[in-house]
């Protein structure tokens, strides 16, 4: 199931003050550090925040960011990834850890043991192999390589594998995923992140007051 953790929001105050830039007539000048956000500044912020996605009056949300972990199967990473600006800071590696993780504890409940044993399978002859340093090897009277041995660890490994990322975003972004994502049919893992969107300061409020 995923699970989001380690999150941090920067940049909210100075993105309020932003977003009154554009009704401002004279030089802008250096922020005081005591700025002191008014109820205007919310207000305007939800009011802007608040407008159709597409339609640019909602930028302001850019300057949110947002950076935080999540635990997630495989399955979701090729929706996640469809998002523009939803950068992977660093993650977990199948390509360089799989053949030392303990599947049983890696993969999600969904996974059949059936599959996991299949893949230890693949994985002890794999390990053997380097650990003598055999570059082939023949089972059932067909010889595999290393290299393919290790094609078929990768190939087999089961989609509710879970690995960890850290990513950092906007609340624009946040925007469109939490109205495209709140009722998607994977609704163990997109139902989690929309939820912990909610849990963002102020992000009910200046992304979703009228939806």
């Amino acid at each position: 199931m995923l699970k989001i953790f380690n999150d941090k929001v920067y940049g909210l105050e100075e993105s309020l003050i932003a977003s009154g830039y554009p009704m401002i007539a004279e030089s802008i000048e250096e922020w005081d550090e005591k700025y002191n956000l008014e109820e205007k500044d919310y207000k305007r912020a939800g009011k802007l925040g608040n407008v159709p996605t597409g339609t640019g009056h909602d930028n302001f949300l850019k300057g949110i960011i947002v950076q935080f972990d999540v635990t997630y199967p495989n399955y979701w990473t090729p929706q996640f990834q469809r998002y523009h600006f939803a950068d992977i800071v660093s993650s977990t590696s199948k390509m360089h850890r799989l053949t030392k993780m303990d599947l049983k504890k890696s993969c999600n409940e969904y996974v059949d043991d059936v599959v996991i044993d299949n893949l230890n399978k693949w994985i002890d002859i794999y390990n053997k192999m380097i650990e003598s340093k055999e570059v082939e090897v023949i089972l059932e009277e067909k010889k595999y390589t290393q290299y393919e041995i290790y094609m078929k660890i990768i190939s087999n490994c089961p989609m509710g594998l879970e690995q960890t990322m850290r990513v950092t975003t906007s609340y624009l972004q946040l925007k469109t995923i939490y109205l495209q994502r709140r009722h998607h049919k994977l609704k163990e893992d997109w139902g989690n992140f929309c939820d912990w969107c909610l849990t963002l300061p102020h992000f009910e409020e200046f992304c979703l007051k009228n939806k």
